[in-house]
């Protein structure tokens, strides 16, 4: 069974047309104010054991109605959901079953008709928790009570400060964390501990959302599904030039790249396995007689690609890297926000084979300092938090101490520790480096972890001598996804211009990192010249050519982020040397400028830019010329 719960300030319906599958009733008209409405869709797998299903859907309901605190409760048959139904008598008798179970509990049911063509009018509260979609099974029963069980154990888990230098470590609590002096450790800690953030804007929404578009970055595609984004030219540059980052990263540290399906067949037991830890945040839909899904991480290709290999443990460590474009992940309507949360983004993606969990932890040292590289690259620092089993830390504390210790050294900086009581994912050690925005909250970004299970269950195996070993594999996304590396770049030029400092981008990821202005039309020659020896030498640079004054020109360069912004006059054309505004440098009340040669500016940009990737810039020369795309 599938359900969509929305929590609704009203539903009203109203029956008009009788199918040959009706039911017959004198119920043809509805409306229920203040209520949770759920629409559902009994499956053809759902015939099985019918009276579970309906024990379920019943338990999942008033456990969300007592979440919202409501008790009037709209069941509304609704086929759409699914595309494999179950037969007519088997939904209508499950669904008269959900209606009298919720009202022998005390709760006011009004259930729309089964078989019916109705017209009906909705409004949603909007909230985080207004909609939630739900798959039903028979067997859940069983489930959920290890889940709950599970839970109870997880909610122990305990959070703690740990100081690298002196290995100091004390335990958070509600009181002590909102007197972390670090403001980024005090946010992720909060947010890990669900404590409110006492920092709140006026804002609806983060400062990133407007720039995105404000910029023609990217902006959301309203004829696809919510969470999946349009990219222009200047976005597609910034996003491509950032996954050419990670590429060369992880090449650099023997990384082999690869590819693999974004759909697979749920068919596969451990397919369906490793994505039923997940959760249900998925996309899934059936073709023929195929349940198929839409990959939420590249692990599943990848995985599948080590089953078929012949490794031996001289190919040890075994890195595969792929950039999934896309992963998908149906996360809830109302978490979508800008680029922090979306339904489909571009996850670069490593996984390592490790022969064993001396090696696994000698991986994951290296690949959490080159996470953090990417922090000091791309200027976002990070707040860290490692998470490990209870047995684990205890067996390897002292090399955890070590980490924490290095890190202290060098970026001044302690470390948030959870420790889960009892191995509850795939991983019994990780570590996640946030970025936090301009409300105090964290951007989930790289991530390394330590799975101890999946080599198993797709059947994983190293060769060593006449002995098959299911190794030890690392989970790493060196950056975390692309579109959440450009959030959090963003957001900090967002905090930065709170500060008085002129919001940009890093010099090598700017779309235009210099724009040319002529003063007049004498110094048009000159200056197209210098915008054109600029391109020949892989600066992205262009031409404002168009019929506004000088002051504007300036004025559109700084929306535009441009590093570097040169105004040509006579004194630039007869001295043959330009005068240059230093966006870095300047304040948000005074620009500062500086003179230099075209080759000057030229070697400038190439140093800063060096280490990383350059790609040209697709737009036209001639300011005129570049379309509007917003």
């Amino acid at each position: 069974m599938k359900i969509l719960l929305i929590h609704s300030d009203y539903l009203e319906f109203e029956a008009k047309q009788k199918t040959k599958i009706a039911e017959d009733t004198d119920v043809l008209k509805g409306k229920m104010d203040e209520c949770l409405t759920a629409f559902i869709a009994v499956e053809k797998e759902d015939e099985e054991n019918p009276e579970n299903v309906i024990n379920n859907t019943v338990n999942e309901i008033i456990k969300t109605a007592e979440n919202l605190k409501v008790n009037n409760i709209v069941v509304y048959p609704y086929a759409h959901l699914s595309s494999d139904l179950s037969s007519p008598k088997v939904a209508k008798d499950v669904l008269k079953g959900i209606e009298e179970d919720l009202k022998e509990k005390d709760y006011n049911v009004l259930r729309a008709p089964f078989g019916w063509y109705k017209a009906f009018k909705i409004s949603c509260k909007g909230h985080p928790l207004s909609e939630l979609s739900r798959k039903i099974t028979a067997d859940m029963k069983e489930e959920k009570e290890e889940e709950k069980g599970e839970k109870k154990e997880t909610e122990k888990s305990k959070f703690y400060l740990l100081n690298g230098e002196t290995r100091e470590l004390i335990e958070l609590n509600e009181k002590n964390v909102k007197k972390l002096e670090d403001e980024g450790l005090k946010a992720l800690a909060m947010h890990e501990m669900g404590i409110k953030h006492e920092k709140k804007s006026k804002e609806t929404e983060p400062p990133h959302v407007k720039f995105i578009t404000e910029k023609e970055i990217c902006d959301y595609e309203p004829s696809s599904d919510a969470g999946h984004f349009r990219w222009y030219p200047k976005g597609k540059l910034i996003r491509d030039l950032l996954q050419d980052y990670v590429y060369n990263m992880v090449v650099e540290n023997n990384g082999m790249p690869v590819e693999t399906p974004v759909m697979y067949d749920l068919g596969n037991k451990a397919i369906r396995e490793h994505a039923d830890k997940f959760g249900e945040r998925q996309y899934r839909f059936k073709q023929g007689s195929k349940d198929l899904m839409l990959r939420f991480a590249a692990c599943f290709g990848q995985f599948m690609m080590k089953k078929d290999m012949y490794i031996l443990p001289k190919h040890l460590p075994l890195k595969l890297y792929e950039l999934s474009t896309y992963s998908f992940r149906y996360e809830q309507r109302g978490e979508l926000v800008g680029l922090k949360r979306l339904r489909a983004f571009t996850m670069p993606d490593m996984h390592t084979v490790c022969l064993d969990i001396k090696q696994a932890m000698e991986e994951f040292e290296n690949q959490f300092w080159m996470c953090l590289k990417t922090g000091d690259d791309l200027n976002t620092p990070y707040s860290v938090i490692f998470r490990y089993t209870q047995d684990f830390f205890e067996e390897n504390k002292e090399w955890f101490f070590k980490i924490a210790k290095d890190y202290k050294e060098k970026y001044g900086k302690d470390v948030i520790l959870e420790l889960l009581p009892k191995r509850k994912h795939y991983w019994v050690g990780k570590v996640d480096m946030a970025v936090i925005d301009s409300f105090g909250r964290p951007i989930e970004n790289p991530t390394v972890q330590i799975d101890v299970e999946s080599a198993k269950r797709f059947n994983i195996v190293v060769h060593e001598g006449n002995e098959k070993i299911h190794p030890i594999i690392l989970h790493c996304s060196p950056t975390g996804s692309i579109e959440r590396v450009l959030c959090g770049l963003l957001e900090k030029a967002s905090m930065d211009a709170e500060a008085g400092a002129p919001p940009m981008l890093p010099v090598w990821l700017s779309p235009i990192q210099v724009r040319v202005i002529p003063v007049s039309d004498a110094h048009k020659d000159y200056a197209l010249n210098v915008a054109k020896k600029l391109r020949e030498n892989n600066i992205r640079a262009d031409y404002d050519d168009r019929e506004e004054s000088v002051g504007k020109k300036i004025r559109n360069a700084g929306k535009d982020w441009v590093p570097y912004v040169v105004v040509i006059g006579d004194e630039e054309v007869e001295n043959d040397t330009l005068t240059i505004t230093v966006r870095e440098k300047s304040t948000l009340k005074k620009p500062v400028k500086e003179k230099m040669t075209v080759e000057e500016l030229i070697e400038k940009i190439k140093e800063e830019s060096k280490g990383f990737p350059y790609r040209p810039l697709s737009l036209p020369l001639y300011c005129s010329l570049q379309p509007i795309f917003r």
